[in-house]
């Protein structure tokens, strides 16, 4: 599986065409303590860059967009009865949603775990 990752803190694990997008640790420690997620349903046609979800923390709400194109299989339930979830594991239980890809060349434009750590520098 290859990790991938976006400019917006979203996260995207590739296992084939199946892809699982999350928000990156940094993301949910710039938002603080997570109190909603609101999650794409199923079926739902998503083009890459598009609004898939919103997070609401104690500071303020933020969307969450879609990496990559593709329909929606499901979203992460755990999330919409503990939004914590996110701030507990971003990289891991707290994903948001998983899609079929529908054109895995988009990709190519994403970023890699070393990139985005160098990105993440740049920041600061």
């Amino acid at each position: 599986m290859t990790r991938y990752f976006t400019e917006e803190h979203e996260w995207i694990d590739v296992d084939g065409e199946t892809a699982t997008i999350g928000i990156t640790d940094f993301a949910q420690s710039q938002l603080g303590d997570l109190v909603f997620v609101e999650l794409p349903e199923s079926g739902k046609e998503l083009a890459k860059g598009a609004e898939a979800a919103v997070v609401e923390s104690v500071k303020a709400a933020s969307e969450v967009y879609s990496p990559v194109s593709g329909t929606v299989l499901e979203g992460n339930p755990a999330l919409e009865e503990d939004p914590a979830l996110v701030n507990s594991d971003a990289d891991g239980d707290g994903w948001f949603f998983k899609l079929t890809m529908t054109d895995a060349a988009e990709l190519e434009g994403l970023m890699n775990e070393a990139a985005y750590k160098e990105f993440l520098a740049g920041l600061e």
